[in-house]
């Protein structure tokens, strides 16, 4: 009897596997949020593995014994494995040493967010910013992903293009390409940066909603906004800024823009391809910083709601958005005790409309009576 597949939808099956570099890292977490983004990607996660690296091997990073473990259960597995998602960045060598161990496709954790952006990018200016990025992650490892592409099929996870492109696996095609994309990019930027002057000249102060993918960003521009733009319960959801007029009373408006969501070691690539978006953030005269507060509230995850505001802040810091910012701390309906607020704080739910009015309050405070 041969192993078991999906039939009904086609997903591929995968198994994770978490590294830790230092003792310290939180591989709950690591699994947990690699297998949100392997639910994202369409992935069927089959079995979950980690280890905490100390003697570095700099041909497979894990170790012989991990290997020999996991490459058993494949083995004996009842279900056919597809793909191993390996929660590092590798080298293209590194990927194809695994993958030859293994008898599967490998795909790093850069490539698996590529992946993801590459799914979901709808505009013109977001297939762009995503197919740079491709091109730029490729390169580098472009004869251990072609490859391992011939040895295991040129589809699925790691192998997907804006727009259902193919993906092209030639280094003087992709070296032309890429500059190609850069002279379409930096068009765009021009003209991006001519519809912020314009918004400057109408004199309407500019928020940014800034915070971690799948923290309620698009569906707190909604709320805000009455508007309907496309949110889902996925990571990256909506890669696309989206800009909208709010009403903040008294005759008073500003220009609202959702942005795309960050994310622990986010891959370069993304923030230098993403930058003309992110610029939204250091271009505004308020940051909402919009965190899931839900995950604070599950005992095995106490802290982790505030490691996603340190990533984020990091973040934003690097980016040079360090002026007037707060904390929106959301999906406060799904809470089962109090919390202390800390500084400049807000409670909402974007779902019951809970601390909304509190909230445009002390926006317009911020920018109308400073």
């Amino acid at each position: 009897m041969g192993k078991l597949k999906d039939l009904q939808t086609q997903r591929e099956n995968c198994i994770i596997i978490a590294i830790a570099t230092k003792k310290e890292d939180d591989i709950a977490r690591k699994l947990s949020e690699t297998e949100r983004l392997c639910f994202t990607a369409g992935l069927n996660v089959v079995a979950k593995f980690y280890q905490i690296v100390k003697d570095f091997n700099k041909s497979t990073v894990l170790g012989k014994g991990k290997l020999d473990e996991i490459a058993e259960y494949i083995e004996n597995c009842q279900e056919e494995i597809d793909v191993a998602i390996v929660d590092y960045q590798l080298s293209g060598s590194q990927m194809n040493n695994i993958s030859t161990v293994l008898g599967v496709k490998v795909v790093d954790r850069v490539g698996l967010i590529i992946d993801i952006f590459a799914s979901g990018a709808q505009s013109r200016e977001a297939k762009l910013q995503v197919k740079l990025a491709q091109d730029k992650y490729i390169l580098p490892r472009l004869s251990q992903i072609a490859g391992t592409s011939g040895r295991f099929g040129g589809a699925g996870v790691g192998m997907r293009g804006p727009g259902e492109t193919k993906l092209e696996l030639n280094r003087r095609i992709l070296e032309k390409e890429m500059e190609s994309l850069k002279k379409q990019i930096d068009k765009i930027k021009e003209q991006r940066l001519l519809t912020r002057r314009e918004r400057t000249k109408s004199g309407l102060p500019k928020i940014a909603i800034v915070g971690y993918t799948n923290a309620g960003k698009s569906s707190l521009l909604n709320c805000l906004t009455r508007d309907n733009i496309y949110a889902d319960d996925k990571y990256f959801a909506t890669l696309d800024t989206t800009s909208r007029k709010l009403f903040l009373g008294e005759g008073k408006y500003a220009i609202l823009t959702d942005t795309v969501g960050f994310i622990s070691d986010l891959p370069h690539q993304l923030v230098d391809a993403f930058s003309a978006t992110l610029e939204e953030a250091t271009d505004a005269d308020l940051i909402l910083h919009v965190v899931d507060v839900t995950l604070s509230d599950k005992t095995d995850k106490t802290y982790e709601y505030k490691e996603n505001m340190r990533i984020t802040d990091e973040l934003l810091d690097k980016l040079g958005a360090t002026k007037n910012r707060f904390v929106v701390l959301n999906k406060c309906d799904k809470m089962t005790k109090p919390m202390a607020l800390e500084g400049d704080q807000i409670l909402i739910s974007t779902k019951t409309k809970k601390g909304i009015d509190n909230l445009l309050n002390k926006i317009r405070d911020n920018l109308f009576d400073n």
